[in-house]
């Protein structure tokens, strides 16, 4: 049998079954432990620096974690989300981070019985863009204001090989239109090689992420009957290999509604526990996606499903255990889900966006193709409606890419956000990309909120000299085509 040791490279080491019930059951037994709840929650908490700059924060255990999630009282619930709301203002403060995603191709050799990519899906159009069809998808996106995008493929060795995604990678870096850039490329790609992995870093991409769909063993290879996906092992140790070939941006993910999700939570946070342990740094993402319908998939065949409150419980206890990472919800996710959300600790939000291989070009902002969708949008609003959202409820929507093209990743993004040179950074630069957005692309009416925010939100950096080149580049940005502005 496996003995649990989060310093191990073998995926029934450091995620272990034994280790996942006994933290379960001992979180059972403790739920209404109050005095531990609050020694929990009191120990999460943002600690000031000596030095004045910035917080630190513990972080928890997976056990310390499964008991916060656990518990069913009110009052503590209300105080684990006060908790998550501090901890993602004292690190990432009111910036709200867009990307989009785009699909590739939809040509996979793998069974998962929840994706309508699975191989015996025949009624599925199969669709693998050329590189003119990138370059088109690229304009479209950069058209309405992206700067950002993660890509997807299925997992197809002929179709989709290591080759076709760096050449996509290199012509979506290459399209400059108008005042449009593609400044970050996430990657959404099958488990690879530490080779492959090596030659996506050379390609310049910003984050590696890879969703392990379920932590547990039996219900992964029940779900994944064919293709290599199957193999368990090869899959959940994917992000060590990835750290060895030179990616320390990597992003995990489960997809909760395939196996209970408080074995799900505690093998999430014993991953980032292991990516900590062994790599000195913990994830860059986690990404908190629900099963929901697509092409031959129904979620009422999963018998995991979870309510609104607990998928937002869910978050607030992500954000308390692992801090420092940032935390995504897509449009897979409706507005009034999305909002409660961003309140306990998420930092990433797509917008205006299709999961269809092509969804974007020749398509308007209210057409959406369904054809080779991989799962329903729920939150179907156009990105600029997204930004004037976000704008009303008083978060910063950035397109900010500066840390990942300064160098500042892994361990060096973690110690900037320890460090409390987030309002010194972080910030002028969301609010350097925001206006970029307002002058290219936004609506009158957005225009006009998000400059009112902006002239609110300069008074907030500390350092003066800071924001006094902040606003002169702010100025520049509208008065000329001068754009690419960071710190």
């Amino acid at each position: 049998m496996a003995i649990y040791n989060p310093k191990s490279l073998k995926a029934e080491e450091f995620i272990n079954d034994e280790e996942i019930r006994a933290t379960l059951e001992y979180a059972e037994q403790n739920k209404n432990n109050f005095e531990l709840i609050d020694s929990i929650l009191e120990k999460a908490r943002p600690v000031k620096n000596p030095d004045g700059n910035g917080c630190t924060c513990k972080g928890l255990t997976h056990r310390e974690a499964s008991v916060l999630l656990a518990c069913e009282n009110p009052e503590k619930i209300k105080k684990m989300y006060e908790v998550a709301e501090e901890i993602k203002l004292a690190f990432y403060g009111n910036r709200i981070v867009l990307f989009a995603p785009l699909y590739l191709s939809n040509y996979c050799v793998n069974g998962c019985l929840y994706c309508p990519y699975h191989l015996k899906n025949k009624h599925i159009p199969r669709k693998k863009l050329t590189q003119e069809e990138v370059r088109d998808e690229v304009i479209a996106l950069q058209d309405l204001g992206h700067k950002r995008l993660a890509i997807e493929a299925g997992e197809d060795p002929v179709n989709n090989p290591i080759e076709y995604i760096l050449e996509c990678i290199n012509t979506i870096y290459s399209v400059h239109h108008k005042n449009g850039d593609i400044r970050r490329v996430n990657v959404n790609i099958a488990a690879t090689t530490v080779e492959n992995y090596r030659k996506l870093k050379e390609a310049g991409i910003g984050t590696y992420i890879l969703f392990q769909e379920t932590y547990n063993k039996e219900s992964y290879e029940y779900l994944h009957p064919t293709g290599p996906k199957h193999n368990y092992a090869y899959h959940t140790e994917a992000m060590d290999r990835a750290m060895e070939g030179g990616i320390d941006d990597v992003g995990l993910g489960v997809l909760f509604g395939l196996e209970s999700y408080k074995y799900e939570f505690a093998g999430l946070i014993m991953h980032a526990e292991h990516l900590e342990a062994v790599h000195g740094v913990g994830p860059h993402t986690i990404s908190v996606p629900r099963v929901k319908p697509a092409d031959d998939i129904d979620p009422d065949e999963f018998d995991n499903s979870i309510s609104d409150e607990m998928f937002t419980k869910i978050a607030a206890c992500i954000r308390i255990a692992v801090p420092y990472t940032g935390m995504i919800v897509s449009t897979r996710e409706n507005e009034q889900v999305r909002a409660k959300m961003l309140k306990v600790g998420v930092s990433q939000v797509s917008g205006g966006s299709r999961t269809s291989v092509g969804g974007y070009a020749g398509y308007s902002p209210d057409e959406r193709p369904h054809d080779t969708e991989q799962f329903d949008v729920s939150d179907q609003r156009s990105l600029d409606e997204v930004i004037h959202w976000l704008i009303d409820n008083g978060q910063v929507p950035s397109f900010c890419t500066a840390c990942y093209r300064e160098g500042r990743t892994g361990d060096r993004f973690m110690s900037l956000c320890k460090n409390g040179q987030i309002l010194n950074c972080c910030h002028p630069n969301a609010l350097m990309t925001l206006t970029e957005y307002l002058v290219d692309y936004a609506s009158p009416e957005t225009k006009e909120a998000g400059f009112r925010l902006i002239e609110e939100e300069l008074k907030r950096i500390p350092k003066d000299k800071v924001r006094e080149i902040t606003a002169q580049h702010i100025e520049d940005i509208k008065n000329s085509n001068s754009r690419d502005f960071r710190f």
